[in-house]
C-alpha cells in the first residue's frame, strides 16, 4: 500500500489560530482507504505531506521521523501542529486497514470513559456559583473559569486588582461545586511571578483541582519550579508548548501536577504516547487542551489507554458539526470510547473547501540512516 495523495480542507468555521486549527486533512492510498486528520495550515501541511507521497503508511514512527527531520531546522510549533494532523490521519488509516479502533492498536482501554470539565458552564444562571452548579449537575467532573477577564469589552488589566477578583470568583465557584466538588482556574499567563504567587496562595484554602498556566510560557522553566516550592495548589501548564523535550524537566522534577499536552499540537498520537510515558513514570496527570473535534475524538483513543489521571477540556457538548456526521461520543458530561475503526470519525466533504492537494513527493532532501536503517540526523 502506498500514499498517493494528501488533501487539506477548510471547514466553514475555520479557526485561524494554528494551535486550535480545525483544518481537515485526508491521506489517501492506492488501496482506496483514506485516513482523516486535523490541524496545521496550508503551507505547513504541504511541506510535511510531500514527504509522505509514495510511502507505505504502516510505518508511522518512521514517517514521523522523516517529516520531522527532513527540512534541516527542527520544526517549530506551527509545523509540529501540521505534522500532528497528518499523524492523526495515519493512525486513522491504520485502524481502518486493520478494522480496529485506534485504542485497540495502542494496547486497549485503561478506563471506561474520559471525565470532562467545561469552561463557562451549561447555563444555570448569571453567577459563577450557578454556572458551576449546572456543570456538575450535567455530569461534568469539574467546572473551569478564567482569571477575572475584564468585562464589557475592556482591555485594561490591572493584575494586582484582578487577583482580588479572582479570589471572589473562586469563592463563588467553590460554593457552586460543593465541598467535595472539583473546579479549576486558568490564569492564562496573565501574571508575572509575584502576582501569580499571590494568586496561588490566595486560592490554597479553596482547594482547586489545578491552576493552569500561572506564568508566561517563556518563563515556565524558571518560574514554575519556584511556584511549586512556594504554593500547595496543583499546577498545570503546556497548552502552548510542543513536545516531550519541552515538558521533560518539569515533569521529571515533579514541578507540574498535570501537563496540558494535546493533539495535534504535540505532533500527533505518535508523540503523545511518549509524553504519556514520561508522565506515567513521574505520576503526572494529563489534562489536554481543547482544539478541534477530530483531534478531540483522537484524544479519547490515545488517553483512553493511559493509566494515569486524565481530565478533558470539552466545550462542544452534543453540538452537531456539519462536516462530521460522527466524531466524539459525548454524553452526561463524559467522552465515551467506541469501537468504530480508526478514529471513529465520519467525514462529509460537501461543506468543506479544498485548499491544498499534494500528489508529488518531495525528494530533494537528504536524510542519513544508521546501518540498521533507522533515521539519524543529516
Amino acid at each position: 500500500m502506498k500514499i498517493t495523495r494528501v488533501r487539506a480542507y477548510a471547514p466553514p468555521n475555520l479557526n485561524i489560530l494554528f494551535n486550535q486549527s480545525n483544518m481537515v486533512i485526508t491521506v489517501e492510498t492506492d488501496a482506496g482507504v483514506t485516513g482523516i486528520g486535523e490541524g496545521g495550515s496550508k503551507d505547513t501541511i504541504e511541506q510535511c505531506a510531500g514527504r509522505l507521497i509514495g510511502k507505505d503508511p504502516q510505518f508511522i514512527e518512521k514517517l514521523w521521523q522523516d517529516m520531522y527531520r527532513s527540512f534541516f531546522y527542527p520544526p517549530g510549533r506551527e509545523k509540529i501542529d501540521a505534522l500532528g494532523g497528518l499523524d492523526l490521519a495515519l493512525w486513522d488509516l491504520k485502524g481502518k486497514v486493520l478494522g480496529q479502533p485506534v485504542h485497540a492498536l495502542l494496547g486497549g482501554l485503561a478506563r471506561n470513559y474520559c471525565e470532562c470539565y467545561i469552561t463557562g458552564g451549561v447555563g444555570g444562571g448569571p453567577s459563577n456559583k450557578e454556572r458551576a452548579q449546572a456543570a456538575i449537575a450535567a455530569g461534568y467532573r469539574a467546572f473551569r473559569l478564567d482569571a477575572a477577564s475584564v468585562k464589557n469589552g475592556g482591555t485594561t488589566f490591572n493584575a494586582r486588582e484582578r487577583i482580588h477578583q479572582v479570589r471572589r470568583d473562586c469563592e463563588e465557584v467553590r460554593e457552586g461545586v460543593g465541598k467535595d466538588g472539583d473546579w479549576l482556574i486558568d490564569f492564562h499567563q496573565r501574571f508575572d511571578f509575584a502576582d501569580a504567587l499571590r494568586g496561588c496562595k490566595l486560592l490554597e484554602d479553596l482547594e482547586p483541582f489545578l491552576v493552569e498556566d500561572p506564568v508566561r510560557a517563556e518563563a515556565f522553566i524558571e518560574d514554575i519550579p519556584k511556584l511549586r516550592r512556594q504554593t500547595t495548589v496543583p499546577l498545570a501548564a503546556g497548552e502552548e508548548w510542543g513536545q516531550r523535550w519541552d515538558f521533560n524537566k518539569l515533569v521529571e522534577n515533579h514541578d507540574l501536577d498535570y501537563v496540558r499536552a494535546t493533539l495535534p499540537n504535540v505532533g500527533g498520537i505518535t508523540e503523545m504516547r511518549k509524553i504519556a510515558a514520561i508522565c506515567e513514570t513521574h505520576f503526572v496527570g494529563i489534562v489536554p487542551h481543547f482544539t478541534g473535534p477530530i483531534a478531540e475524538a483522537a484524544l479519547v483513543h490515545v488517553l483512553g489507554t493511559f493509566p494515569g489521571p486524565v481530565l478533558f477540556e470539552y466545550n462542544y457538548q452534543s453540538q452537531k458539526i456539519p462536516y462530521l456526521p460522527l466524531y466524539a461520543d459525548f454524553k452526561d458530561g463524559k467522552l465515551w470510547p467506541n469501537e468504530r475503526p480508526g478514529l471513529g470519525v465520519e467525514l462529509d466533504l460537501k461543506p468543506l473547501k479544498m485548499v491544498a492537494e499534494v500528489t508529488q513527493p518531495i525528494t530533494d532532501r537528504i536524510l542519513y540512516y544508521r546501518p540498521d536503517g533507522s533515521i539519524t540526523n543529516w
